[in-house]
C-alpha cells in the first residue's frame, strides 16, 4: 500500500499559518515527533508520496526523500489518500479495502482508500483529478475523520501527546553522560537520556508530572530544570533554562530563559531570559535577550488570534501565547502579546509595551509601525548567514519558495504598511 499525504491550497491551509507558509502541514510538530510521522506510523506503509503546493515543492525535495508533486505515484499500487490535516487517533480504517471516500462539508477530500484495480476507472493526470473523481465515482465512506483545525491546537494538545509518544517509543533509562550532581524526581523510568547526551552538574529533571525525553546529542547546561512532559530535541543545549511542562523543542536549538507548554520547530535562539508560554515557534527563529510573550489576559477570557490581519478568531482556551514564523528575527526587550501572530521573515523591534497582535509576514516592524524596512533581499542575506552558521545551505530553491510566499503575504503587509505611513503622518503632524 503507498501512501498519500496531501496538503493543497484550500479555505482551511490559511488556519495553519505562518508556520505551514514554507512547509506541509504534516511536517508541523506536536509531541516528539511530526503529524506527518504519526500518521506512517499508524499505518506502516510500504511507500509514502506527497503533493504539497506548487511553489514550495522544489524546496520539499530537498529536505525530504519523498518523491513530491509527481503524477506518476497515483498509479500501480493500492492508494490510501490522507488530507494533512487528519488526526491519526481514533482513525478507525484499514490501510487496504473497498475504495471509498471520505469529504468534509467544504468539499475537501479528508481520505480515499482506493484498490489497484479502481485506479484505473479514475483520472490519475493530477492529485486534484484524482480527488474529483473519487469523489464522482466511489462510495462515500462511513467512518469518523476528525482534524486538526488551528496551530493553537497543536500547542494545547502538546503535554497529552508527548505522554502518548514517550509510551510509544518505549525507550528508558540513562545512556548519556550525567555529571553529578543531578537529581531526578519522580519515577526513574519516565525518563529517557539519550546517547551522546551530556548533562552538567546542578540539573533538575522533574518527571514526576510526566516523562522526560531528551535526544541524542543534547547538552543541558548547569542550573537548568526540566519538569515533565517534555521533549528535548537532537543537538540542543539548554543554558540554565526554566523548561516548564509541556515543551516540544526541536533539533539544534539553544534555549535559556523560561519556557512553557510550547513547541519550538528546531533551529531556533532563545538564548536569553526572558518567557515564551504556549507558542509556536518556527526555524531560524531568534528570540533576542528579554523577549517574552503574554499567554494569559488579565480578565482571565477566551484568547483570539488574528490571521488575516483583519477577523480575529476564538480560540477557546485562556492559554494562548505566540504564533512566530521562520527566520523572525526580534530585538532586546520585545513584548509579545497574548495570542499574538507574528508572519515569517518579519524583523522587530521592541516599543516598550506590548506589540500589536498581527503583524505580517517580511514586515520591518520599526517605531511601533509596520514598513517595507530594506526590503526581502536585506531578510534573505541575514536568513544565509543564519544557516551558515549551522552549516546549512539557503538553496536557489528555498529562495524561490520564500518569494513566492512575499507575494501571498503581500496583501495583509501592504495594508499593514498603509496604516503606518498614516500613523507616522498623524505623529508628525501633531508635532
Amino acid at each position: 500500500m503507498r501512501l498519500i499525504l496531501v496538503d493543497l491550497p484550500g479555505p482551511k491551509r490559511y488556519h495553519f499559518y505562518p508556520l505551514a507558509l514554507c512547509r506541509p502541514i504534516w511536517e508541523l510538530r506536536c509531541g516528539m515527533t511530526s503529524l506527518g510521522e504519526k500518521l506512517i506510523d499508524k499505518f506502516a506503509p510500504a511507500d509514502v508520496a506527497c503533493f504539497v503546493p506548487p511553489y514550495m515543492a522544489d524546496a520539499y525535495r530537498e529536505e525530504t526523500g519523498r518523491v513530491v508533486n509527481d503524477p506518476a505515484v497515483l498509479a500501480g499500487d493500492d492508494l490510501l489518500i490522507l488530507d494533512a490535516r487528519v488526526k491519526p487517533d481514533g482513525l478507525d480504517v484499514e490501510p487496504v479495502g473497498p475504495s471509498m471516500a471520505v469529504f468534509d462539508g467544504d468539499g475537501q477530500c479528508l481520505l480515499a482508500r482506493i484498490r489497484q484495480s479502481d485506479v484505473g476507472r479514475l483520472d490519475t493526470r493530477s492529485i486534484d483529478a484524482l480527488v474529483e473523481s473519487a469523489r464522482t465515482t466511489l462510495p462515500a465512506g462511513d467512518i469518523a475523520v476528525t482534524t486538526w483545525e488551528y496551530t493553537w491546537e497543536l500547542i494545547l494538545a502538546n503535554p497529552d501527546q508527548l505522554v502518548r509518544d514517550f509510551a510509544a517509543f518505549g525507550r528508558r533509562g540513562i545512556e548519556g553522560k550525567v555529571e553529578q550532581p543531578v537529581a531526578i524526581r519522580g519515577d526513574h523510568r519516565d525518563v529517557y537520556i539519550a546517547p551522546g547526551v551530556e548533562i552538567h552538574p546542578m540539573v533538575v529533571i522533574d518527571a514526576a508530572e510526566g516523562p522526560v525525553y531528551i535526544d541524542e546529542g543534547a547538552e543541558v547546561q548547569p542550573f537548568t530544570r526540566i519538569e515533565g512532559p517534555c521533549y528535548i530535541g537532537k543537538k540542543t543545549i539548554l543554558f540554565g533554562t526554566k523548561c516548564r511542562e509541556g515543551n516540544s523543542i526541536g533539533p539544534v536549538c539553544r534555549v535559556g530563559g523560561e519556557v512553557e507548554e510550547s513547541i519550538i520547530h528546531g533551529y531556533s535562539n532563545k538564548y536569553h531570559d526572558g518567557f515564551l508560554g504556549h507558542a509556536y515557534v518556527g526555524q531560524w527563529v531568534n528570540l533576542g535577550a528579554l523577549t517574552t510573550n503574554s499567554d494569559l489576559k488579565n480578565d482571565y477570557s477566551s484568547v483570539e488570534v488574528i490571521l488575516d490581519g483583519r477577523k480575529p478568531i476564538d480560540t477557546g482556551s485562556t492559554k494562548v501565547g505566540s504564533l512566530i514564523g521562520d527566520h523572525t528575527k526580534t530585538s532586546i526587550g520585545t513584548l509579545l502579546n497574548t495570542g499574538a501572530y507574528v508572519g515569517s521573515m518579519a524583523l522587530i523591534a521592541a516599543t516598550g509595551k506590548p506589540l500589536p497582535k498581527f503583524i505580517p509576514s517580511f514586515a520591518w516592524f520599526l517605531e511601533g509601525v509596520v514598513t517595507k524596512g530594506f526590503g526581502k533581499r536585506k531578510l534573505y542575506q541575514t536568513a544565509a548567514t543564519a544557516m551558515g552558521r549551522r552549516k546549512m545551505p539557503w538553496t536557489p530553491a528555498q529562495e524561490a519558495m520564500w518569494d513566492a510566499i512575499f507575494e501571498l503575504t503581500a496583501p495583509e503587509r501592504n495594508e499593514a504598511i498603509k496604516k503606518g505611513r498614516r500613523a507616522l503622518a498623524a505623529q508628525r503632524a501633531a508635532m
